[in-house]
């Protein structure tokens, strides 16, 4: 009987997704399986994961005939999942020795959710950027009637779906469509409405992250500033206590996002066209993010690099 399905939703990424399932089958057992979707890649991804294939009788890959995009991709690997619980991993991050045990000890105690903690690495894995990504010295749990409580531990971190295991009848039941395209489905599959059961959010970092690989950074501004704020602010039962910062308000912090986007030459004249030029926003404020997005790139970088080197200088690594 399979208890857990590690679905890991792919694209183009046949010059690392090797060591990502490197990481994991050694630690399978007759309980686990591991299943790649493949969102149709232009790359040799399907020819490296055939290599793998032969290793264990539970390792699946399903090529999709088209690119659906992350959130419908997770789906259907759900979708084909054969596990009680899922666990919604990433294609180019790592699990540390011992996990699936870790975790197939936890899975008999009826959670809806898991939440998985992690360390993060540079791109090589060479140094170790922040070793405990949630700040916890012991486990906790959090019964149905503590989402609030869920939501402001662990929503920072949750931008991350890698440390997502949920229960898969819990994901096929809820609402999943109108979170297409919003990057971040496992959000709004978890706190569109409270959890059944209580959810676990376990303190040792488990997965080892790869930090500057992200396949979106070009498009940060739009998901960051914008995607992400629209889908926390979705969750109506929530006290707007708990949402009001992540409300698109003209701010120093904004303010300070944009210069930094900028710098990663992912804010120009082109996203000011597209996302403050209707906004319905004051004249001073359009002015000020027109300023930015003409401003030349390395003089925003020395900006941000001298605002982190006085704030914030373990920020500052992780920029870098």
């Amino acid at each position: 009987m399979i208890k857990l399905s590690i679905c890991i939703a792919t694209y183009n990424r046949a010059s690392i997704i090797g060591e990502t399932l490197e990481s994991i089958i050694p630690q399978m057992t007759d309980e686990v399986e591991l299943l790649v979707v493949d969102g149709a890649s232009t790359d040799n991804t399907e020819s490296v994961i055939n290599k793998y294939l032969k290793l264990n009788d539970h390792i699946r890959y399903i090529r999709l005939e088209s690119k659906g995009g992350v959130d419908q991709d997770y789906c259907k690997a759900v979708e084909y999942a054969r596990g009680e619980m899922c666990w919604l991993f990433t294609d180019d991050d790592l699990l540390k020795p011992r996990t699936i045990k870790t975790i197939l000890n936890e899975l008999d105690k009826g959670y809806s959710l898991i939440i998985v903690n992690s360390e993060v690495r540079n791109i090589d894995f060479s140094k170790v950027i922040s070793s405990n990504r949630l700040q916890l010295d012991s486990n906790r749990i959090y019964s149905e009637l503590e989402t609030e409580s869920l939501f402001t531990c662990t929503i920072p971190y949750l931008s991350f779906i890698g440390c997502v295991v949920i229960d898969r009848e819990l994901w096929l039941k809820r609402e999943k469509e109108k979170y297409y395209g919003s990057e971040f489905i496992h959000v709004g599959v978890i706190f569109q409405a409270p959890l059944p059961t209580s959810a676990l959010v376990i303190a040792e970092p488990l997965i080892t992250i790869r930090f500057g690989n992200a396949q979106w950074t070009a498009r940060g501004l739009e998901i960051w500033m914008f995607k992400w704020p629209k889908l926390l602010c979705s969750f109506e039962y929530l006290p707007e206590e708990l949402i009001k910062e992540y409300r698109n308000k003209k701010s120093w912090r904004r303010f300070k996002d944009i210069v930094d986007y900028r710098a990663q030459q992912a804010y120009s004249l082109k996203e000011y066209r597209r996302w403050f030029v209707k906004e319905e926003t004051p004249f001073w404020w359009k002015i000020l993010t027109l300023c930015i997005a003409i401003l030349p790139y390395y003089f925003s970088k020395i900006l941000i690099k001298s605002y982190l080197g006085i704030v914030n200088k373990e920020a500052l690594d992780e920029w870098r």
